[in-house]
């Protein structure tokens, strides 16, 4: 076996081929031998079931009388008569349909602050959104929150 060489084996892949070098310590150059790969057959996987729209169910509370007139995050002023909330989650300028579970009543909201910074609270509403949904005497309330399309869900009566 003294003066024989023994092959390494290395192997790679190029533009689909798995190239297979036989490098001898005694050699100019490798050996090359290329072989084809079996083709891979990939199909995509279908989800189990459809993904429903997102509605959770977040503890909400309302903003007291004591900050109405002040800046929001949003850069506008609070104003407790308009169908807005509070969320540190949802992206400011978007628009929330707030249900009561409890009653049924349902309201939609533009997130345009930040807050509730309450353990176990995501969703603080203004004063009006509140008395819609019913839940002005509670403080706080178990809420379904689910995303809506537009801001043309809000109604501009007060």
């Amino acid at each position: 076996m003294k003066g024989e060489s023994v092959p390494l084996t290395v192997s790679t892949m190029t533009a689909g081929l798995v190239v297979t070098s036989f490098l001898y310590a005694c050699a100019a150059r490798p050996v090359v031998q290329s072989q084809p790969l079996t083709p891979l057959i990939v199909q995509p996987i279908e989800p189990a079931a459809t993904p429903t729209p997102g509605a959770h169910l977040v503890k909400a509370s309302w903003y007291g009388p004591g900050l109405a007139g002040r800046k929001t995050t949003s850069g506008e002023i609070f104003n407790p008569r308009a169908l807005t909330a509070a969320s540190r989650a949802l992206p400011i300028g978007s628009v929330v349909k707030v249900t009561n579970p409890q009653n049924g009543k349902s309201v939609s909201v533009r997130i345009n602050d930040r807050g509730p910074f309450v353990p176990g609270r995501s969703l603080d509403l203004s004063r009006r959104a509140a008395e819609k949904l019913g839940i002005i005497h509670m403080g706080v309330a178990s809420v379904k929150v689910t995303k809506t399309s537009s801001q043309a869900d809000i109604s501009s009566d007060y």
